[in-house]
């Protein structure tokens, strides 16, 4: 069982469901207006109102049987099913959790751990852009609509997603599965890319990540090397 629960507004979704933690089920809040949204590292998730979807789902961490690098592939995979269903378009994981759909990041994940009345929790937090427009301030960025042409109801497209991502997570499934499906719709995995690394560029290309989170990648100055999140940037 689970309870979801509309907030017209708030803050930010992964702060608001503190307070509204059901210790006997999954809790999940969604707005359509988040004011302060929170990234990776300290990054700000900027959306317009009523446009976009931002979600946060609590659950148990003695429910969670995988490793956090694990849940974190896990959640990308689950986002990207979701899209891909209900696309039927080409959509990728950059890593480590960035969803693309048709080569715009549509999507961003924020998984933190928080204690809440002596018990350990993960939030899952994930922001979709659903119907905004506009990013012409952000050129890597885009939403469904912009990157397929599809208008969806924003309710229904709540109601699915969570139903999506309580019935995936109740799903036994090994993390040597999860890494194969993650490196299976790695974005730009085996193809040729221009990297940053130290303020130097050099081309490379990615060959996997693994099960402690690191990408793998072959630069042609430097040769296979790994990094971790925001140790090297690619462009697309």
């Amino acid at each position: 069982m689970s309870q979801l629960i509309h907030l017209e507004n708030c803050f930010s979704t992964n702060d608001e469901i503190i307070t509204l933690i059901n210790d006997d089920e999954s809790t999940a809040v969604f707005t359509f207006n988040q004011l302060k949204g929170r990234g990776q590292y300290g990054n700000i998730w900027k959306v317009n109102p009523n446009q976009n979807l931002a979600y946060s789902l609590a659950v148990r961490n003695d429910k969670i049987n995988i490793t956090d690098i694990s849940l974190n592939y896990y959640t990308a995979i689950i986002v990207r099913d979701f899209l891909d269903n209900l696309t039927k378009s080409q959509v990728k994981i950059k890593w480590p959790n960035d969803i693309i759909l048709n080569g715009k990041k549509v999507c961003g994940i924020l998984i933190e751990k928080k204690k809440v009345n002596n018990q350990e929790y993960y939030i899952l937090g994930i922001g979709i852009n659903v119907l905004q427009e506009d990013y012409s301030q952000l050129p890597k960025a885009g939403s469904v609509y912009t990157a397929t042409g599809l208008i969806f109801d924003l309710q229904e497209f709540a109601l699915d997603f969570h139903h999506a991502m309580i019935s995936k997570l109740d799903t036994n499934i090994s993390e040597e599965e999860i890494l194969a499906q993650y490196n299976r719709f790695l974005f730009r995995k085996n193809e040729i890319c221009v990297f940053q690394k130290n303020n130097v560029r050099q081309n490379g290309i990615i060959k996997n990540a693994d099960e402690n989170g690191f990408l793998w990648i072959d630069l042609e100055n430097e040769g296979l090397q790994k990094f971790f999140h925001k140790e090297i940037e690619m462009f697309y």
